[in-house]
């Protein structure tokens, strides 16, 4: 009887799996990427890892300002004030490249590290940007210029097109080579001095339609006070949309 029963079981457990809906198995997700990342995205977050501090966020959001400025027929230059090792640079490199649009590239960076802030520069936490610039013995974020070349040049851009302008932002712009048209500005020197500099001589120059992205607008208390003051003195309504916790991003209309 016994025997019989556990057939019965058996058989009832065997018609259960045949219509039991099948088990979807757990995608792994890696804790730096987005569900939403295409698989262009998640290459370019890949390649760009070691040569960037941003997230895989503030990449793809960059890469998706690209996509907007050229199917939009947005002319004007890329600027970036603020490349450390090239990371931004490289995607922007690589999503040029694959959208078959190449442009001039304007690279502004002193190639030797962080300047000096000043008390304003506090970060969102509180934390003075002039004890943790004193503490690394002025070699905060320290990358060559020769360093940066080498990791930009590894991909094949025209290097004609790509402008290096080494020294602080308050001393090179403007110049007879700053863009009077750009499509795409990335702001990442993270101090009050820098960005308001480059708020006042750069903004002006982003076409309407073009994009600005403010990597430091959120933790870099400096930074946001710059941002903000601009627009106010000038009258500017512009919607800074949240990318990540501190960077923004906004189109100029």
């Amino acid at each position: 009887m016994d025997s019989k029963k556990n057939l019965i079981l058996m058989l009832k457990s065997k018609i259960k799996n045949i219509f039991r809906k099948p088990q979807s198995s757990k995608t792994e997700i890696n804790p730096n990427k987005e569900l939403d990342y295409s698989d262009f995205e998640n290459k370019i977050v890949d390649i760009t890892a070691e040569f960037t501090m941003t997230s895989s966020e503030r990449i793809v959001s960059l890469i998706r300002a690209l996509n907007y400025v050229v199917n939009n027929n947005i002319n004007g230059a890329i600027v970036e004030c603020g490349v450390w090792k090239g990371g931004s640079i490289m995607a922007v490199l690589h999503t040029m490249n694959n959208l078959k649009n190449i442009r001039d590239i304007y690279l502004y960076d002193t190639f030797e590290g962080m300047t000096e802030p000043k008390d304003i520069d506090l970060s969102v936490k509180g934390d003075s940007a002039k004890e943790i610039y004193q503490d690394s013995n002025g070699n905060w974020c320290f990358s060559s210029l020769e360093e940066v070349k080498k990791n930009v040049f590894s991909i094949n851009y025209p290097i004609e097109k790509l402008h290096f302008i080494k020294g602080k932002v308050e001393e090179t712009i403007p110049d007879s080579n700053t863009p009077d048209k750009i499509a795409v500005l990335r702001l990442d020197t993270d101090w009050y001095e820098s960005t308001k500099h480059e708020m006042i001589h750069l903004f002006p120059n982003i076409v309407k339609g073009g994009i600005i992205i403010i990597d430091d607008y959120g933790h870099w208390s400096g930074c946001k006070k710059a941002v903000d003051e601009y627009l106010k003195e000038n009258n500017i309504k512009l919607f800074l949309s949240r990318v990540d916790y501190t960077c923004r991003i906004g189109v100029k209309m």
